[in-house]
């Protein structure tokens, strides 16, 4: 079993990899600062995993949150169903909330963590490779806004992340490929040997072959943990992980939360980068053409949807965290393997790119 740290001083943590890890105790209880614990988690994963993770709190007073699943429901009403479990449980500032599920379970119930009571215990335990690559490491936690994604929010640190590989073994088709999107992100953004290993084993990846998504997992989470311990509050190198991201979450807010899985989105939005990153001289059409055809094997899609027009774009885009006093600053690639952060881009080019033939 690989573990993995976030090294961010007295709150360093550890992420756990591996199959089998939902059955053992140790990785969980180890962590928590007291005997309160409340489990949330969503109506598809629950019956799949949540006893499993209720028996390994045996001699704890635990309850579980089951929400209703979907990006849909990632909003403040659905977090204060998180309070009102906690008080009406009468949880103190002892306690610990354990996130089971997706992307959206860990973004809720983190932010959930880092609110109440001003404060208290979380552990990720992520079953879906998007969370297990991403969003479960870095402490990024937050509920969508209708006018933006992930508008309202904290940086909170969990205490461990417990990655059981299994998981993914239930884990349908279709957001397999939005987690290799994650994936294929690290490797332009940062490192081009793991890109040439995703080249030659993406089918192994799609095929679920265990050996192939352990290393995958790791090797995403040692790039993402390292980016983090340099930079966890995202003033410098961690805006590198949005690539891709400013026009995904143009194309979610556009089309409404949950109709464009969130890889699917920033799939799109990688496409939509290396165009542009072509057009101010940095990629070659070789190079463009390299990462559609690894998204395009992966499953994902490379056309924005045809009811956002470039206006649309440009107008979502421009309600964006990576917005800066009225500038808006993209994620780009340099070189595959190597990101950089635009901090103005030409509005003609950027504009060129969102009207492009090839993506209409």
């Amino acid at each position: 079993m690989p573990t993995l740290h976030v090294e961010l001083g007295d709150r360093r943590y550890p992420l756990h990899i591996g199959p089998g890890l939902l059955d053992q105790p140790d990785l969980l209880q180890s962590h928590l600062p007291g005997r309160q614990v409340l489990v949330v988690t969503n109506t598809t994963v629950a019956p799949l995993y949540l006893d499993r993770v209720r028996a390994t709190l045996t001699g704890l007073r635990h309850h579980a949150l089951i929400l209703p699943d979907g990006e849909s429901f990632k909003t403040l009403d659905t977090l204060n169903q998180v309070f009102t479990t906690l008080l009406n449980h009468r949880f103190d500032r002892h306690c610990a909330i354990i996130a089971l599920g997706g992307g959206v379970i860990g973004d809720l119930a983190g932010f959930a963590a880092a609110c109440y009571q001003r404060g208290v215990a979380f552990i990720q335990i992520p079953t879906t490779l998007l969370a297990q690559v991403d969003s479960s490491v870095g402490g990024k936690t937050a509920v969508n806004h209708p006018l933006g994604k992930n508008m309202i929010g904290a940086f909170y640190q969990p205490l461990c992340v417990v990655a059981d590989t299994e998981t993914l073994n239930t884990l349908p088709d279709r957001e397999l490929s939005a987690g290799l999107a994650e994936v294929i992100k690290y490797g332009l953004i940062r490192d081009r040997p793991f890109l040439d290993w995703l080249d030659a084993h993406l089918e192994d990846l799609i095929n679920r072959d265990p050996a192939a998504l352990s290393q995958a997992i790791e090797r995403s989470c040692r790039i993402k943990a390292t980016i983090v311990a340099a930079d966890e509050r995202e003033t410098g190198e961690r805006a590198l992980l949005n690539l891709g991201h400013t026009f995904g979450h143009a194309i979610e807010t556009g089309m409404g939360y949950g109709v464009w899985l969130h890889g699917e989105a920033v799939a799109t939005g990688m496409v939509l980068a290396a165009d542009l990153s072509a057009r101010l001289g940095w990629l070659n059409p070789a190079q463009v053409e390299r990462v559609r055809v690894l998204l395009t094997r992966a499953g994902l899609p490379l056309t924005p949807p045809p009811e956002l027009t470039p206006d649309d774009f440009l107008r979502l885009m421009a309600v964006d965290k990576k917005v800066q006093d009225g500038r808006l600053r993209l994620v780009l690639l340099r070189d595959l393997g190597q990101g950089v952060i635009a901090e103005s881009v030409d509005a003609r080019q950027l504009r060129a790119t969102l009207a492009a033939d090839s993506f209409g």
